[in-house]
């Protein structure tokens, strides 16, 4: 024979029970049922032996977010999110006989429910702390990516001045060429300094030609004067030479026709007669005159081919000597000019070098600078990373220790909400109990079982009995 109990309750969940007991000759059976309609459920089940007086093993479930509560003879079944326990106790299948009902004082007592206050305040400072380590993460992060950007800015500055560098090293030889240039410039103009110098000092000994030049013109027209006196007296004398002349080479050829045609014939012994005596005296001072006379024009003659040829070559020097002096005063200007302008390179090449040595230093100094400043980045990246890695694994304690509390919390949730379940159970107890005598024969059956599920309060459980018979 077998009997059921069956309840519903409520709205909420859905809650069964079972309990079987198996006589000697396998002919009882009893069930106990508890129903309630809702999002959950929750069932136990019972097995026992009738010849075996073995404890009963009551296993609850129930699903998700609902709770379920169970009570047989003798035992009782929690069950709670999915999870549940129960334990029944049960002898020998013999005639039933009534238990009585013992309450537990102590389990009316009210429990001690009380949470402690600081766990909130330490979740919030736990979450405060998280905060601020993740802002101090996100501004080391900022740091290191700033530290890069200044970091690429003097790569590129260094890669800049290097190729300044260079750019130097190609400028230096160009002054150097311009310089040499320059040199040979200046000493083409010192040659040709020292020519214009010779020529300006004959230039300078130019004044004592106007003397001379009026020495010579006087002297000039004196001999023009004789010259023009003698060409007055040349006509006159060269007929008396001719008339002299003449009768002389006359009478020279008679006397040699006459000497020929006697030596020819004789020996003749002839005696000269020197009484002619001519004037030679004045015939050479004649001629002598006369040569004089044209020597002296001769000589005029030259003097003033002279010096129209003087006064030609006077002007066209004094001419040559003006573009000179303009060559030369403009040479001069030039020489100012390039050794203003060399100078000027020079200043500009010590500048040069003075803006390289200290673009050099200061390289030196900005690489100096950013090695240090990149050891100092390094070492506080490291000590970032280091504080990171301590902070996470701390993170990590901090959550180990928090699911731990979480599995602390939730157990002694579940024991509480056991203590609650003990607790209500004996104010419900009276209100199902049962009894029933039925004769002592082999195999006769008696179960007595309990459920409750706490429901709505504002609803009335719905309680359905079935008691096993023979």
């Amino acid at each position: 024979m077998s009997c059921s109990y069956g309840t519903n309750v409520g709205r909420v969940g859905n809650f069964s029970s079972s309990s079987v007991a198996l006589s000697r000759n396998g002919q009882s059976f009893g069930r106990v049922l508890c129903r309630q309609r809702g999002l959950g459920s929750f069932s136990t089940r019972s097995l026992s032996g009738v010849a075996s007086s073995r404890p009963r093993i009551a296993v609850g479930r129930c699903p998700p977010m609902r709770c379920g509560y169970g009570l047989g003879a003798a035992g009782a079944g929690l069950g709670c999110r999915g999870a549940g326990f129960g334990y029944r106790v049960g002898g020998s299948s013999r005639p039933c006989t009534i238990v009585p009902i013992t309450v537990n004082e102590k389990l009316l007592q009210p429990l001690q429910l009380e949470l402690d206050p600081n766990v909130q305040t330490m979740k919030y400072q736990e979450k405060e702390q998280i905060k601020t380590l993740n802002n101090k993460f996100a501004s080391f992060i900022e740091k290191v990516r700033l530290l890069e950007q200044q970091n690429e800015v003097l790569e590129t500055k260094w890669s800049f001045l290097k190729g300044q560098k260079h750019g130097r090293n190609t400028i230096v030889p160009m002054l150097e060429a311009c310089i040499g240039n320059l040199k040979k410039q200046l000493e083409a103009l010192g040659c040709n300094r020292a020519r214009l110098e010779t020529q300006l000092k004959a230039v300078q000994e130019f004044p004592i030609f106007p003397h001379r030049y009026e020495d010579e013109r006087s002297r000039r027209s004196s001999t023009e004067k004789e010259l023009i006196a003698l060409k007055k007296v040349r006509p006159s004398v060269r007929v008396g030479l001719d008339g002299i002349t003449v009768p002389a080479s006359h009478c020279h050829l008679q006397e040699s026709h006459q000497l020929r045609a006697h030596i020819s014939d004789t020996a003749v012994v002839v005696q000269m007669d020197n009484s002619w005596d001519p004037n030679l005296d004045g015939i050479v001072a004649n001629v002598k005159a006369h040569y004089e006379d044209t020597a002296c024009r001769s000589r005029a003659e030259t003097e003033a081919w002279c010096k129209g040829k003087l006064q030609v070559t006077a002007g066209r020097n004094a001419d040559s000597l003006q573009e000179k002096k303009r060559e030369a005063a403009e040479l001069a200007r030039m020489v100012k000019k390039l050794s203003g302008e060399v100078r000027s390179a020079k200043e500009q090449c010590c500048k040069l070098e003075t803006a390289v040595a200290d673009a050099e230093q200061r390289k030196e100094m900005s690489i100096k600078d950013a090695k240090s400043k990149l050891t100092e980045l390094e070492a506080a990246l490291q000590k970032a990373k280091q504080d990171l890695a301590r902070q996470l694994w701390e993170f990590q304690e901090l959550m180990n220790i928090k699911l731990a509390l979480d599995v602390e919390i939730t157990t002694y949730k579940k024991l509480l909400e056991g203590e609650e379940s003990r607790w209500v159970l004996p104010n419900v107890a009276h209100l199902f109990s049962m009894q029933r005598d039925t004769k002592s024969k082999e195999g006769y059956f008696c179960q007595r079982d309990l459920l409750f599920l706490p429901g709505n309060s504002r609803s009335k459980p719905q309680i359905l009995f079935t008691i096993p018979f023979l």
